[in-house]
């Protein structure tokens, strides 16, 4: 069926495609200090709009809204339908805090009172 639409039609029709992903995803991606909307996620990569993200590679941040969900190392795999697909080497889940070094124990005695 598309191939029986003009050229702008087309355009425009991908055109209002990402506009609408970009308004619904709240997730974004942080690489040093530029700061992208991801259009698609999954398990193993995510997709940006390819006019504006760059071929990136190696350390970015993932966020949906303002809570940081992972640190990822990343590698573009291919452009297809006007998004730059990226694939996770490796994902590593964000913590809100420090992990412990010493192992929590709960009481171990109880001391009476006379």
């Amino acid at each position: 069926m598309s191939e029986f639409l003009p050229k702008e039609v087309r355009e425009g029709l991908v055109m209002a495609r990402k506009q609408t992903l970009r308004k619904k995803s709240r997730m974004r991606v942080s690489a040093g200090e530029h700061t992208f909307t991801i259009l698609r996620f999954w398990d193993n990569g995510f997709s940006l709009d390819a006019e504006e993200a760059p071929n990136m590679r190696g350390l970015v941040d993932l966020y949906d809204g303002a809570r940081h969900l992972s640190q990822c190392l990343i590698v573009a795999s291919e452009e297809e339908g006007g998004e730059r697909v990226f694939e996770f080497k490796r994902s590593t889940a964000a913590h809100d805090h420090a992990p412990l070094d010493y192992e929590r124990t709960g009481p171990v005695g109880l001391i009476e009172s006379r």
